[in-house]
C-alpha cells in the first residue's frame, strides 16, 4: 500500500490448513504430503505455491466477503474458456466432486497448477513498470492474443462487487445516477462516500472526463478481459530482455468490458508512476505495449480514437469497488483513504502536464504505423 509494505490484510496460509484442504483436490499426487514452497506477500488475499510429490499447485484462500463460490467459478469458466482457446493459462484444478471452489466456514480455496516459464516480475510492487521495451511488446502481443480468444466468451457482465473492474460507470447515459447505484451496490460505500467531498469530486474531476469518453466508450462491441494486465501476473520464457510471456494467470478482476478497457487497464497499470506523481509516464513502454497490441490485433479507427479519452477513467469502478473492499471487509479507515486518493488523484493526474502528454503522445503514436519490430525492440521479426 503505497510506497510502504504493509502486514497482510489476511493470516497467511498453514501447513495443517494446507493438508486438510488440498486432500479433496483430486490431484496426481493428492497422497503426497504437502510442502509449501513460497508464500504470497500481496495483501489483500492468502496464497502459496505448494509442492505435491513432483506437481506444484497454486493455492488461494479468499474471504467470503471478497469472493464467493459463484464469483470464482465465473473467473475459472473465463480462464478454462482461455486455455481451450489456446491461451497459456494455468489449468484449473477440481474437487473429487466436480467443483473448482472449496468453501469452509468465512473462507473460499481456489487451486491452480503452476503457470510455466520464469516468475521474473513475483517481488516486484504492484503495478511495476516493464523492465524493458522488449517486455512490453511482448505483453502487448500477448494481450491481443487474449483479446481474440476471448471475443466468443459469451457470459453477462459480473455485477459490481469489492475489488472487480466494469465499465458501467463510464459508459452510462447518466453518469451520475450510475455513480449513486454503485455507491448503493458496494457494502458501506455510500456511507463512507458520505463523509467525503464526493458530490463535488465527481462533478469537478470525473465527470468532465467521463463525458469525453462515454460516447465513443457506448459503441465499442463488449467483451471479457483480463481485468489486471500487469507484468506480475505474467510468466516469461526466460530472463532476457526479448523474453515472451509464457503463462497468464489472476482473473480476479476480469469481467466484460471492451478490449480497449481491458488495453487501457494494461497502460494505466505499467507506464505511469503512480506512487511519483511528479515523474512523467514511460512513453516508450506505452509505444512498445501498443506496438506488440497492433501486431497481432489492428485498432479499429473507433478504437485507436477512444483509448486516450478512456484511459483517465479506466480506473473508475475498481478504485471504487476497493474502497467498499476497506470499508464493509478489512473495515480500515486509513487504506480507504488511500483508495479514494487513487479513485480522484489518478482522473487529476491526466490535467496535468505529465498526464496530457501521455494522452497527446497516445493519440499522436495510435495515428502513425508500427515500426519494425527487429529494429524498435530487440527482437527478430519472426518473434
Amino acid at each position: 500500500m503505497g510506497k510502504e509494505l504493509a502486514e497482510p490484510d489476511w493470516p497467511p496460509l498453514t501447513d495443517d490448513e494446507v493438508s486438510e484442504v488440498l486432500g479433496g483436490w483430486g490431484t496426481p499426487d493428492s497422497a503426497a504430503q504437502p510442502v509449501m514452497a513460497w508464500r504470497s506477500p500481496r495483501p489483500m488475499s492468502a496464497a502459496a505455491l505448494v509442492r505435491l510429490g513432483t506437481m506444484t499447485v497454486f493455492l488461494k484462500r479468499h474471504h467470503a466477503g471478497v469472493r464467493n463460490p459463484a464469483q470464482l467459478a465465473a473467473e475459472h469458466a473465463f480462464a478454462s474458456h482461455l486455455r481451450r482457446r489456446g491461451q497459456p493459462v494455468p489449468l484449473v484444478l477440481r474437487r473429487a466432486n466436480g467443483q473448482s471452489v472449496l468453501r469452509r466456514a468465512e473462507f473460499c480455496y481456489e487451486a491452480h497448477e503452476l503457470a510455466e516459464g520464469v516468475d521474473l516480475y513475483r517481488d516486484a510492487v504492484s503495478w511495476s513498470p516493464y523492465t524493458g521495451r522488449g517486455h512490453a511488446f511482448a505483453a502487448g502481443r500477448a494481450l491481443a492474443a487474449l483479446h481474440l480468444a476471448a471475443a466468443d466468451f459469451a457470459a453477462p457482465a459480473r455485477p459490481f462487487a469489492v475489488l472487480m473492474n466494469s465499465c458501467r460507470l463510464i459508459c452510462a447515459a447518466d453518469p451520475r445516477a450510475e455513480a449513486d447505484r454503485l455507491a448503493g451496490e458496494g457494502p458501506g460505500l455510500a456511507a463512507y462516500l458520505a463523509g467525503r467531498r464526493w458530490p463535488e469530486d465527481f462533478e469537478a474531476y470525473l465527470l468532465p472526463l467521463i463525458r469525453r469518453a462515454a460516447p465513443l466508450a457506448r459503441t465499442l462491441p463488449g467483451q471479457w478481459g483480463h481485468g489486471d494486465w500487469h507484468p506480475s501476473n505474467l510468466t516469461w520464457t526466460s530472463a532476457e530482455p526479448n523474453a515472451q510471456v509464457s503463462g497468464i494467470f489472476d482473473f480476479g478482476l476480469d469481467n466484460r468490458t471492451f478490449a480497449v478497457h481491458d488495453l487501457a487497464v494494461a497502460l494505466e497499470r505499467s507506464v505511469v508512476p503512480w506512487l511519483d506523481l511528479t515523474a512523467e509516464a514511460d512513453l516508450d513502454a506505452a509505444a512498445a505495449l501498443l506496438d506488440g497490441y497492433r501486431q497481432v490485433r489492428p485498432l479499429t479507427g473507433l478504437e485507436a480514437a477512444a483509448l486516450p479519452r478512456v484511459l483517465p477513467v479506466v480506473h473508475l469502478e475498481y478504485a471504487l469497488s476497493e474502497a467498499a473492499y476497506f470499508t464493509s471487509v478489512t473495515r480500515s479507515a486509513a487504506d480507504a483513504g488511500l483508495a479514494y486518493e487513487y479513485l480522484i488523484g489518478h482522473a487529476r493526474w491526466f490535467g496535468q502536464p505529465q498526464g496530457a502528454a501521455l494522452l497527446e503522445f497516445l493519440g499522436q503514436h495510435l495515428g502513425r504505423g508500427l515500426r519494425p519490430v527487429g529494429v524498435a525492440y530487440g527482437l527478430s521479426a519472426g518473434r
